[in-house]
């Protein structure tokens, strides 16, 4: 597999129609503590989004939205007594559930500054660090399978109205990292979608095999995606910075295309444990220097005379470490886009954005699902799913919170749902 084959992630499919809807509710289930307030820097008060929020000592965590904001369903037959929380440039931040939860507070991060004292100071060859990296897999990361549970989301806005939110529950089987990641499954646990939050009147954007991102967009079982042993010099590589990520220092490893290909390649930072050369995140996006090259990354079906052209993309994926191993933690991925009919006067800006939180990991019973359960690259989530408009509809899954522009625009559907049904 190649970088083009990100197209079986997060396909866009344009028609002539559109039908797609939204729901949204979330209650505290019984049996379960909740803890729910918002990330901020101790220094600014400023809101830090997308860290990672958990329960130490198991595979149970959420992750911040884009505001800071988050909750977590505890069980309350784990007796867990603290939370901890981490992210990029941060120490590790525990507090204690007893006080808590059941409202919600601020929780605040103290910046991690990194000494030279912490990193052995020599020369750093940045392609050797990533090369290194690769082979080490095996060493890094679990070589026994897991079924994954995650939440995922999906937005599609239309310049700056949402025209569709689907949400769902996903399990996600994930075989050793020495397995091929073909292998990899997603299958959809329960969902919803939303009645239209806006109507689109030109032109219908759906996604294609979104949740399947889980495993595509997963850097480390599918390398290919950015770098690989077979490809690693088909970039340029640079040391940018040593940072702190859950208290391990990290290279930051810049790169960017050094060679031109049929397909488009990546350009951005991948972070390396000093200690173990374990890829703990990666932020990157599409090399967008050839358009038209880069648009065939996306779009699996269009009529023939729309013109597609990509604006902005932006990928990120992070990585935990719990019990000695590096397991998948967060993916956000955006993109930003025109699309136009020739010989017409039609110009919109579309953006989506796909977002998948591991929630909870099991390694018991992990086996492969029914290939009639797994969800194919050809599955559309919102044709998949209904709109359910219930409260506690989640029950006990954790699931991410929306940020404060997908919360406006279920008021704004929620209002119009009341009205429709009076």
């Amino acid at each position: 597999m190649k970088t083009k084959d990100l197209t079986s992630a997060i396909a866009i499919v344009l028609l002539a129609i559109f039908s797609l809807g939204h729901s949204y509710s979330q209650g505290e289930a019984s049996g379960f503590d909740v803890v729910s307030g918002s990330i901020k820097d101790a220094n600014t008060n400023r809101a830090v989004p997308f860290a990672h929020v958990f329960i130490p000592g198991t595979h149970i965590g959420t992750v911040a939205n884009l505001d800071g904001d988050f909750t977590l369903k505890i069980r309350k037959d784990l007796n867990a007594r603290e939370i901890g929380i981490t992210h990029l440039g941060y120490k590790t931040a525990r507090y204690e559930i007893h006080e808590r939860k059941g409202r919600k507070t601020d929780f605040l991060v103290e910046p991690h500054s990194v000494t030279l004292q912490e990193v052995l100071v020599r020369p750093v060859d940045p392609r050797d660090v990533v090369l290194q990296a690769l082979k080490k897999k095996e060493e890094n990361y679990p070589n026994i399978p897991y079924v994954n549970t995650g939440f995922y989301r999906e937005t599609i806005k239309q310049k700056n109205d949402y025209i569709s939110i689907a949400e769902a529950v996903i399990n996600i089987y994930q075989g050793p990292i020495t397995s091929p990641s073909r292998a990899n499954q997603v299958k959809l646990v329960q969902g919803r979608k939303s009645a239209d939050v806006e109507d689109a009147d030109t032109l219908v954007l759906k996604l294609q095999a979104g949740p399947n991102m889980a495993n595509v967009l997963d850097i480390v079982h599918n390398s290919e995606v950015i770098v690989c042993e077979e490809t690693i010099d088909y970039y340029n590589y640079e040391l940018l910075d040593i940072v702190k990520i859950e208290d391990e220092t990290n290279y930051v490893i810049g790169f960017e295309p050094r060679v031109i290909v049929p397909f488009a390649l990546m350009e951005g930072k991948l972070y390396v444990s000093t200690d173990n050369y374990a890829i703990t995140m990666a932020d990157f996006s599409v090399d967008l220097s050839d358009k038209d090259k880069a648009a065939k990354n996306f779009i699996r079906q269009k009529p023939r005379r729309l013109r597609f052209t990509p604006r902005n993309t932006r990928y990120l994926v992070t990585y935990t470490k719990i019990d000695g191993k590096y397991h998948l933690n967060y993916i956000r991925s955006e993109i930003e886009f025109f699309a136009d009919w020739r010989r017409r006067l039609f110009r919109t800006n579309y953006s989506v954005m796909l977002e998948m939180a591991v929630t909870q990991r099991e390694s018991e019973n992990a086996d492969r699902f029914h290939f009639r359960d797994a969800l194919s690259k050809r599955n559309i989530l919102a044709d998949e799913v209904s709109v359910y408009f219930e409260k506690d509809f989640w029950g006990e899954y954790n699931t991410i919170e929306p940020d404060q522009s997908i919360e406006s625009a279920i008021r704004k559907l929620n209002k119009n749902l009341s009205s429709d049904t009076q």
